[in-house]
């Protein structure tokens, strides 16, 4: 056993809650080696004085440390850096590539990790039931339905776990709509950029796609109102908060505008809202003000991690969502059970909403390199969202953009992949400042893409 009676971690660089940040710091000093396993970590007051912060922020700082698997408590003898259990051995992994998917950027100092390490193997060393590798009933396993049931309950969604199905991501989700309550030919309202996974789904059932006038907040209602008035809109598909690719965010009275619109003529509401979590106070869904119209689907994918592939999807009542199960089985079998089993674990211990405010704190740092290196007034994002939306002069080249900023890790995707009608409209980027990008090589993205951009840039010639 080795002590460290002196263990003074540097909290001052690490952006967020004390007690994340000690936590953090915690985290990084074990991976480096500079505590080793069986450390001795100096009591509880002291720390708190040495840091000059409330006992009350130490205690909840090693509490998070314990739960996360990085130290073990051991009664009046105090708390300890936890003895790795075994060595395994490494698997290869290839190095990331840029996808063009936005993707939540990584939590420092390996939280995300190390949260699903401790919730797995509590999964596995359970005695009371087995673990969650078997086929699960249609529409999920119950314990993963109520977990989602009580995360969209408190967001105001009108729900219960018999009108919540937990699917294969956010993707799958929209598929299973889709399937089971439009048509061929059916119409549905969209705004000029959309999500492109929801375009190949239309093109995949056949869909029509009628683009609705937008300002700053998304949907116009009264284009909207309008749109259904000339004709046989059956569908609004919306991502009301952070919207990708553009990032606007629909207020309140624009979300019950919207709403209203869809109860006048019996639309039904797929509110993709994949992001509404992000923000540290998030906004009443659409689903709450037009229960009865809305499916609205939630997901862990923009939230935490693109990995765990799970997302919960919300029906208007029972008989819809159990006829829903059918095509969600149909589809994908089933979300993946292990993954839906650790969040819903998270949900319920707390660690969902710690490891969210984490993904929160990081975005809103990497916003404020954003902030170092481009004009304010060239683009729109929200300040707890990872990706911009940048509108170009008419004569750039954003393919040319694109090519020269991918070598250097900076995902960047043009307005025509979004594009409902790529014959018209201006020349865009959405610029993705999240995903494994380090922030140091994001300045380094940042940097050449504010050179290309500026007004007097070159537009001819490529910097590669």
């Amino acid at each position: 056993m080795r002590t460290m009676q002196t263990w003074k971690p540097d909290i001052e660089s690490i952006a967020g809650p004390k007690y994340l940040a000690i936590a953090e710091a915690l985290s990084k000093d074990i991976e480096a080696g500079r505590l080793a396993a069986g450390t001795r970590l100096p009591p509880q007051r002291a720390l708190a004085e040495a840091l000059s912060v409330d006992l009350t922020t130490v205690t909840r700082a090693y509490g998070e440390a314990q739960r996360l698997g990085l130290i073990e408590g051991d009664g009046r003898r105090g708390s300890f850096v936890r003895q790795k259990k075994v060595d395994t051995p490494k698997a290869t992994y290839s190095e990331p590539v840029d996808t063009g998917m936005n993707a939540p950027p990584e939590i420092p100092g390996a939280l995300l990790a190390a949260a699903f390490r401790q919730s797995a193997d509590a999964l596995l060393t359970r005695s009371d039931v087995a673990a969650p590798f078997q086929y699960q009933p249609s529409g999920g396993m119950i314990v993963a339905r109520e977990a989602g049931a009580d995360l969209l309950s408190a967001r105001g969604v009108p729900c219960h776990d018999d009108t919540v199905l937990v699917t294969a991501g956010g993707q799958h989700a929209l598929h299973a709509i889709v399937s089971a309550e439009l048509q061929p030919g059916d119409t549905v309202a969209v705004a000029a950029h959309i999500y492109p996974g929801f375009q190949s789904v239309a093109r995949r059932y056949g869909l029509r796609l009628f683009v609705v006038a937008s300002d700053a907040e998304g949907l116009i209602a009264e284009a909207l109102d309008a749109a259904c008035a000339q004709g046989s809109v059956r569908a609004v598909y919306v991502v009301p908060t952070n919207d990708n690719p553009t990032t606007a965010t629909m207020g309140v009275d624009r979300r019950k505008a919207i709403a209203t619109v869809a109860q006048q003529h019996g639309l039904i509401v797929i509110e993709d809202d994949a992001y509404g979590l992000l923000p540290e106070r998030p906004l009443p869904p659409i689903a709450s003000f037009a229960e009865d119209r809305t499916w609205h689907i939630a997901s862990v994918s923009k939230i935490l991690s693109p990995g765990l592939r799970i997302a919960w999807l919300r029906a208007p009542t029972v008989a819809q969502a159990w006829r829903l199960a059918a095509d969600v089985h149909e589809t994908a079998i089933m979300a993946p059970p292990f993954n839906a089993a650790v969040v819903a674990d998270w949900i319920g211990s707390g660690v969902f909403q710690q490891l969210t405010t984490a993904v929160r704190v990081e975005a809103q740092a990497r916003q404020a390199i954003v902030a170092k290196f481009l004009d304010p007034q060239g683009f729109q994002s929200q300040p707890e969202g990872y990706h911009l939306w940048m509108p170009l002069p008419s004569d750039a080249n954003s393919s040319e953009i694109v090519n020269t900023l991918r070598p250097h890790g900076l995902s960047v995707v043009g307005a025509d992949v979004f594009a409902v009608d790529r014959s018209s409209g201006s020349p865009a980027l959405r610029v993705s400042i999240g995903g494994t990008l380090s922030r140091e090589r994001l300045e380094r993205g940042l940097r050449l893409l504010g050179a290309m951009t500026a007004p007097n840039a070159t537009r001819k010639i490529s910097l590669v």
